[in-house]
């Protein structure tokens, strides 16, 4: 797992760079790319999946299928559901999950990306089936008490600046591994 700091001088390459490199070693050639961006529009601190997914819906035409925008999020409601579209659908796809958490308060303002699944909603204690072969997640406050007061009471700033760094990396990954798709085909 590596971890970015969104104040640093330069988050958007570090980002950029540590997300490439973790795409390059899981993705397999030609596998269908589907982005999960976790959260809901309802609470400030839970906003940065969907904000990233709206973000990102402008630039990815036909690279990777996204699922969860402002305007469709994706939450705890209905997760389950979309998780079974994309198994009934997709044949071996490469799932990035996407969505915001709660940690110390030495890491808010941390973007997190890794191999593997995340659990959603954990930092809420929200029982919800882990989800993706990669991850990246905002650390947006601190956990530990009350977590759906501190979630709401986030600053949309932060948010909105790790949704920046993460939709720009994210994009320029998927268009690079795209253009090698089509150099390969």
């Amino acid at each position: 797992m590596e971890f970015i700091n969104i104040n640093s001088k330069t988050p958007h390459i570090d980002f950029y760079k540590s997300f490439y490199k973790y795409m390059n070693n899981l993705y397999k050639y030609n596998q269908k790319i589907i982005i999960l961006a976790i959260g809901t529009d309802r609470s400030t601190g839970d906003s940065l999946g969907p904000i990233t997914g709206q973000k990102l819906k402008l630039f990815l035409r036909k690279k990777a299928d996204l699922f969860g925008t402002l305007d469709n999020p994706i939450h705890a409601k209905n997760i389950n559901q979309t998780i079974d579209f994309i198994e009934k659908n997709y044949t071996d796809p490469f799932i990035i999950a996407i969505d915001a958490c709660l940690g110390s308060l030495n890491h808010v303002g941390y973007i997190s990306l890794g191999s593997g699944p995340i659990r959603p909603g954990a930092g809420v204690s929200k029982d919800l089936p882990p989800v993706g072969n990669m991850f990246v997640t905002g650390i947006v406050n601190i956990s530990g008490f009350m977590e759906y007061i501190v979630l709401q009471n986030t600053r949309l700033n932060l948010v909105m600046k790790m949704a920046d760094v993460i939709s720009f990396g994210i994009f320029r990954t998927i268009n690079d591994i795209y253009i090698k798709n089509l150099e390969r085909a």
